[in-house]
């Protein structure tokens, strides 16, 4: 029996999902700029991140250009890369996107969401009050990307879950920039709001939640940036 074991434990780290060195670059650095540990026109050094991260430069290469394709990171000539800056004009018509697109998305949730989408919503805004409870912004801040995510999926449209996503990790910055008052109360209770219609099968509830709450976080971002 004691000989079995280590096949046993291969056999584990074998089915562990594999998570390359540029898929880890990626995440490191994309949650540090989302949180603004690289706040808005930091210059990045690709060498020091290496360095910071633990792995070699061609992964921290590969994932910043894949960040300057999604918009976070930009080349300036003699600054070298730095995180792209927040310009208020820029991201109000981002948002003004994210209003046409979240509120299709939530009026096709409520049309074609199963009982399963439902729960998974509902257990995401439990993990949502939990993390208010204990003032946990980082956990909330990723609590909500799931909803949204979440929310995209329920609506069984895959062409509109890619372009929510794209939207939602830029908006994600701006999130966290804005986080100076009480207004992830008042998401939640929209987020829940939201649940609620969707449960209901009701399009025209679902869109106006889905509308208030584009137009709040609208609100919170030209108050704070």
């Amino acid at each position: 029996m004691a000989r079995r074991a280590p096949a046993k434990a291969a056999r584990r780290d074998r089915n562990k999902p594999h998570i390359s060195l540029r898929d880890k670059a990626y995440e490191t650095i994309k949650n540090k700029i989302i949180t603004c540990v690289y706040p808005p026109g930091e210059c990045i050094n690709e060498s020091l991140v290496a360095d910071a991260i633990g792995v070699g430069r061609t992964p921290v290469h590969q994932a910043l250009d894949r960040l300057r394709l999604e918009g976070m990171i930009e080349v300036m000539p003699r600054k070298g890369i730095i995180v792209k800056p927040v310009i208020l004009s820029a991201v109000m018509q981002m948002i003004e996107v994210r209003v046409a697109n979240e509120c299709f998305c939530a009026r096709l949730a409520a049309q074609r969401a199963s009982d399963d989408d439902i729960r998974a919503l509902q257990q995401i805004a439990k993990r949502a009050r939990s993390a208010i409870a204990k003032h946990d912004i980082t956990a909330l801040m990723s609590l909500d990307r799931d909803f949204h995510i979440a929310l995209a999926e329920a609506a069984k449209n895959s062409e509109l879950s890619d372009i929510l996503l794209r939207l939602h990790e830029q908006s994600l910055r701006f999130w966290f920039i804005s986080f100076k008052s009480d207004h992830h109360v008042s998401f939640q209770d929209q987020h829940e709001a939201l649940i609620d219609a969707i449960e209901r099968r009701d399009p025209d509830a679902a869109e106006a939640v889905m509308r208030a709450h584009i137009e709040a976080f609208r609100e919170s971002v030209a108050r704070n940036l």
